[in-house]
């Protein structure tokens, strides 16, 4: 078989790593795709559009990178919950990137949404899709023997939930952030995920930033009903 040098430098950068002296190496593609996701974080924190497309290519990144019994990463651990809400992430942030738009278009507006709190409707429906899911999950992610279940559970379920409301334009999508981040940091340090709970620990400050610039443009923007 002939060889194949374009596919041989783009093995070698997938699975390109770093050794900072935690023990056992870092994948590239793990620090890149965590960068993305804080790329989109700053683009919601200013309800820029791109932040949907960016965040996207993030998930596909930590996608490979949470199977690592199936792609062979350092850590050669399943987080079968990380790894499926980058999936939910996909689906989601099309919703998103399409709401946004839309309202960008609409209202001839450089940014995608007017943040608001959720009504009575929707903070029940938050709630009771955070009850199904914890639930559902954890059955699910135990049976795949998934590492620390229940957290990947409330992590799956919490990520799933504040990426709507981030769509949706719900202030509150910020503190749900802030619920994932608390059990996120844990689970993943102590799965070795370094790189991973160093950005959530970080991800938890930025969203109370993003908190009080969500709700300082609220007061001055009082949101039109949804």
């Amino acid at each position: 078989m002939e060889a194949n040098p374009v596919g041989d430098v783009f093995l070698r950068l997938i699975n390109a790593q770093l050794d900072i002296g935690f023990g056992q190496p870092i994948l590239w593609r793990e620090v890149v795709g965590n960068l993305f996701g804080l790329a989109s974080a700053l683009w919601g924190m200013r309800r820029r559009v791109m932040a949907w497309p960016i965040g996207i290519l993030g998930n596909v990144l930590l996608f490979t990178v949470f199977l690592g019994g199936v792609f062979a990463t350092p850590q050669d651990r399943d987080l079968w919950g990380q790894a499926g809400r980058q999936v939910f992430f996909l689906v989601t942030s099309a919703y998103g990137w399409w709401r946004w738009a839309r309202f960008r278009s609409a209202s001839a507006e450089s940014f995608g949404v007017e943040p608001g709190w959720a009504d009575a409707r929707g903070r029940l429906q938050l709630l009771i899709a955070g009850a199904v899911g914890i639930a559902g999950f954890y059955v699910i992610l135990r049976a795949l023997g998934s590492w620390g279940p229940l957290a990947d559970a409330w992590i799956l379920t919490g990520s799933i939930l504040a990426t709507y409301g981030m769509a949706r334009g719900w202030t509150e999508f910020w503190l749900i952030w802030v619920a994932v981040d608390l059990v996120g940091v844990p689970l993943l340090w102590s799965a070795g995920y370094y790189p991973s709970a160093l950005m959530y620990a970080f991800y938890g400050l930025f969203c109370l930033v993003g908190f009080i610039a969500w709700r300082r443009t609220q007061l001055r923007e009082p949101a039109t009903s949804d």
